[in-house]
C-alpha cells in the first residue's frame, strides 16, 4: 500500500505536497477540509500515512487524527503545524500522532518522515507474521531432482512466477506443494514482500473466516481488539491457500469475492478493505470431481484454475530418489549432528524399491529416523523401516532387468527377492539371530548374504 492522505485547505501548499510525495513513489489523495478527510477515513479508505494540518475548516487536525486512529490503529499520522501551535502538536503526539513537522515545510525532512512511516508499518506487519510463525527465513527453496517430470514443473513455475496470475498446485500429499509455492513467490517481483501460508484443512470451520479476514474490536465475545487477517497481512505479497478443497462452502463464496474484487470486510466491520495479493492455491483432492458432486463451487474453481501445475508423486520420478536422499542426509548430518553420515548401497536400493505413498515428506521422515537409529554413521536397509511388500507389481517390473536368457533374468530377480526378504526379516526381528530364524537359515548364512 503506497497511498497517502494529505489534509490541507491551502491549494498551493496541497499541490506542492502532492508533487513532493509522488516524486518519492507515493500516491496521494488531497482533502481540502477536515470534514472531507474524516468522511473518507470513515468510509474505510486505507492509507500508509495521513499528513494533516492542525487548523482546518469543518474539523481540525486533532479530529482528523482521532478518526484516522479509530479507522486504522496502524496508520501513521503526521501533523503539520505553524509557529505558535507547538503545544497543539505536542497534544497530538500524546493522542498517537507519529510525528509533527513545522511550516514552512522542509521537503527532505518530510520525505524522511514518510519513509519512516512506511518502514514502521512494514515492520509491524512482519512482527505479526513472525508472532504467528507464518514468516520464516527462506531463501530460494531447493527443488531437488533432474527427472523429466520435475524439470517440466520447474519450467512451468519459472514461466508463471513473474506474473500475477493465480496458480493452482495439484498433487498428492507430501509432494512439496508449499515448496513450489514459495519458489513462485521468490521468483516473482513480490519476493521482498510477505509470503503468508495458511492450511485451510487445519483450521476449524468456525475460525477460518477470522483467520483469513480478521475482526473488529467488539465484534464478538472476547474480541477485545482489532485483529488483522492473513489476507491483510499478505497485502502487496503472496498468500498461499493450502488444501483449498477443504474450505467450507460458505467460505468459498467469500474467497471468490476476494479473487474477483480484491476487497473484503473484517468480521464485525462495514468498511471494505482493498488488498493487493497474489494468490496461490493447492489441493490433493480431485477438485474437478468435487465440482461435479457439488462440494466445491464451480465459479471458484474456474477462478483458481488459471494456471494449474501438477506436482508428480515420488514414484513417478524414481531417478530423483538418490539425490533427495543425499539432500536429506546432508541436512540431518548437520542438524542432529552426525558428521560423516552416509547411506549404504543396499539401503539406496531399498529406497528405490519402495513406492513412497507419503511422497517426499515420507522420504524425509524415513531418512531422519534412519539417521537417528543407524550404527557407525552408515544407514543400512534395516534402519529405513520401508518394506518391499508395499511395492506395486508394475513398479517391481520396472526395476527388474529382464534382458538376457531366462536363467540370467531369474538369477537377477532372485537376488532382488532375497534382498527384500532379508530387509523385511531384519525390520521384524530384534537381532540377526532372530532374523535368521524367521528366514529359515543359519546366522552365518545371513551374515554371508548381508556381506554379499
Amino acid at each position: 500500500m503506497k497511498r497517502l492522505l494529505i489534509v490541507e485547505d491551502k491549494t498551493s501548499l496541497a499541490d506542492m505536497l502532492r508533487e513532493t510525495v509522488e516524486s518519492d513513489g507515493l500516491e496521494a489523495d488531497v482533502a481540502s477540509s477536515g470534514a472531507e478527510a474524516m468522511r473518507w477515513l470513515a468510509e474505510g479508505r486505507r492509507y500508509v500515512a495521513v499528513l494533516t494540518d492542525l487548523r482546518l475548516p469543518g474539523a481540525d487536525g486533532i479530529a482528523v487524527l482521532r478518526q484516522a486512529r479509530e479507522s486504522d490503529p496502524e496508520v501513521a499520522v503526521i501533523v503539520m503545524t505553524a509557529y505558535g501551535t507547538i503545544e497543539n502538536a505536542v497534544e497530538a503526539m500524546k493522542l498517537g500522532a507519529f510525528d509533527f513537522i513545522q511550516k514552512p515545510i522542509d521537503v527532505d525532512h518530510l520525505l524522511l518522515l514518510l519513509r519512516r512511516c512506511r518502514e514502521h508499518r512494514e515492520l509491524r506487519h512482519e512482527n505479526l507474521l513472525l508472532r504467528d510463525e507464518f514468516r520464516k527465513r527462506y531463501g530460494l527453496p531447493a527443488i531437488v531432482g533432474e527427472s523429466a517430470p520435475i524439470v517440466e514443473v520447474s519450467h512451468a513455475i519459472q514461466r508463471v512466477a513473474p506474473t500475477d496470475s493465480t496458480v493452482l498446485l495439484l498433487g498428492e500429499s507430501g509432494t512439496g506443494k508449499e515448496l513450489f509455492a514459495r519458489a513462485i513467490h521468490q521468483l516473482s517481483p513480490r519476493r521482498d514482500r510477505p509470503f503468508v501460508a495458511i492450511n485451510c484443512a487445519a483450521i476449524p470451520e468456525t475460525l477460518i473466516e477470522n483467520e483469513l479476514f480478521g475482526h473488529e474490536k467488539g465484534s464478538f465475545t472476547g474480541a477485545s481488539a482489532r485483529q488483522l487477517g492473513k489476507f491483510e497481512l499478505a497485502d502487496t505479497g503472496t498468500i498461499f491457500l493450502d488444501e483449498i478443497g477443504e474450505l467450507p462452502h460458505a467460505m468459498q463464496a467469500k474467497i471468490l469475492r476476494v479473487l474477483q474484487e480484491r476487497r473484503f470486510e473484517r468480521i464485525g466491520g462495514t468498511a471494505s478493505i482493498d488488498v493487493d495479493v497474489r494468490i496461490i492455491c493447492a489441493t490433493n483432492r480431485a477438485i474437478a470431481d468435487a465440482v461435479k458432486n457439488g462440494t466445491f463451487r464451480e465459479d471458484l474453481y474456474f477462478r483458481i484454475n488459471v494456471f494449474p501445475v501438477t506436482i508428480p508423486p515420488l514414484r513417478a520420478r524414481r531417478e530423483d530418489i538418490d539425490a533427495l536422499a543425499d539432500f536429506f542426509i546432508l541436512r540431518f548430518a548437520r542438524e542432529l549432528p552426525r558428521p560423516g553420515l552416509r547411506i549404504s548401497d543396499a539401503a539406496r536400493a531399498a529406497l528405490r524399491a519402495y513406492d513412497w505413498p507419503g511422497n517426499i515428506r515420507e522420504l524425509q521422515n524415513c531418512i531422519e529416523r534412519a539417521a537417528i537409529l543407524c550404527d557407525r554413521d552408515t544407514i543400512e536397509p534395516h534402519n529405513l523401516g520401508v518394506g518391499g511388500a508395499a511395492r506395486s507389481g508394475d513398479a517391481l517390473r520396472e526395476a527388474l532387468d529382464l534382458s538376457g536368457t531366462l536363467d540370467d533374468a531369474t538369477a537377477r530377480a532372485t537376488a532382488i527377492i532375497e534382498r527384500i526378504k532379508i530387509q523385511d526379516a531384519l525390520q521384524r526381528a530384534g537381532s540377526r539371530a532372530e532374523a535368521a530364524e524367521i528366514l529359515g537359515i543359519t546366522t552365518r548364512a545371513l551374515a554371508a548374504k548381508l556381506k554379499e
